[in-house]
């Protein structure tokens, strides 16, 4: 089974599957936090979304477990997301990307090496993990790495083609 067909409800709790959420299209899949010195990122992903969302799309995964920064419910996060960065790239339920209760998704998703070529947990809030039409992995970069980084660019540009 591909993980674009694992079901992972909206952040509005509708159910929904990675498929529906990516309409099918290459997408950067990113855990996010409202409470994270990264978080301005999300600026940078509305931007990826604007540029290139009629081929692609972002997808949010609001995680909790890295020191706490995400501890809003659904709705605060939704009002968060909207007011402060005009997110419109849609955002799933609250998951945990690491460990025991680790969502399917992330499951396969750890298994790609970063840029470094590191493979495994997750390290942070905001890694991203680029996955082509079909779900697979196609790119892997660090919470460090800059939505907009031209490495990120070239590699959603190589899904496109």
């Amino acid at each position: 089974m591909s993980i674009l067909d694992e079901p992972i409800a909206r952040l509005d709790g509708t159910p929904a599957t990675l498929r529906d959420l990516t309409s099918g299209r290459p997408a950067l899949l990113v855990n996010v936090a409202s409470k994270c010195g990264l978080t301005p990122q999300y600026g940078g992903l509305e931007r990826l979304q604007a540029a290139y969302g009629d081929r692609f799309t972002v997808v949010g995964f609001p995680c909790n477990q890295f020191l706490g920064q995400e501890p809003g419910s659904s709705s605060e996060i939704a009002e968060f997301c909207s007011a402060t960065y005009g997110v419109t790239f849609p955002l799933t339920e609250k998951i945990e990307v690491n460990g025991e209760d680790r969502h399917p998704v992330y499951q396969e998703l750890v298994e790609a090496p970063n840029e470094k070529g590191e493979a495994g947990d997750v390290a942070w809030n905001f890694e991203k993990f680029l996955v082509n039409a079909d779900g697979t992995v196609a790119a892997r970069f660090s919470p460090t790495v800059e939505p907009e980084d031209p490495q990120v660019i070239a590699a959603i540009e190589s899904t496109l083609s």
